[in-house]
């Protein structure tokens, strides 16, 4: 009995260190996701009247545009998501950390479609849909393996 303790005991998973640095590279991705899409002017337009239309809801009208000021901020937001994005790729190249393939390939779509420069507005069209067949093509695979973890987990408490 004490040799097989011992065996569990070594089949412990890592220590809370592995899991505290998949935590920050988590947040990290999902940081540099954020500010990609807050970057784009379509999202902002969007938020801003959907914002105008909750307030008219609950009876205070808004002349104008309240997140306005965000517009200022696009580019910088959209550069830092890039810089985190282009970190999280390089270390996934290194196998470095726990890093979803996945996660990133929404990243890079979120990233693409909120391209903020007004010069890239006549391709804004390709933007959005190449982002969001990105982003699409994520959600598909990460639905695909949770289906996928479930039929075999299935499988496996009928043996």
């Amino acid at each position: 009995m004490a040799n097989k303790a011992k065996g569990k005991a070594a089949a412990k998973p890592a220590p809370a260190a592995t899991g505290l640095k998949e935590r920050i590279m988590s947040a990290t991705s999902s940081a540099s996701g954020l500010m990609g899409v807050f970057s784009s002017w379509t999202v902002c337009h969007n938020v801003c009247t959907a914002t105008i239309a909750l307030l008219a809801i609950i009876g205070i009208t808004v002349v104008g545009m309240p997140l306005l000021f965000l517009q200022k901020v696009a580019v910088p937001l959209w550069t830092a998501a890039v810089i985190l994005f282009a970190v999280l790729l390089v270390l996934k190249m290194r196998k470095m950390g726990c890093l979803s393939g996945k996660a990133l390939t929404l990243n890079a779509g979120l990233i693409v479609a909120g391209t903020p420069f007004q010069a890239a507005q006549h391709f804004s069209l390709v933007f959005w849909a190449t982002g969001g067949a990105l982003v699409a093509l994520s959600v598909i695979l990460l639905i695909k393996d949770k289906l996928a973890r479930k039929t075999k987990a299935r499988v496996a408490k009928t043996k």
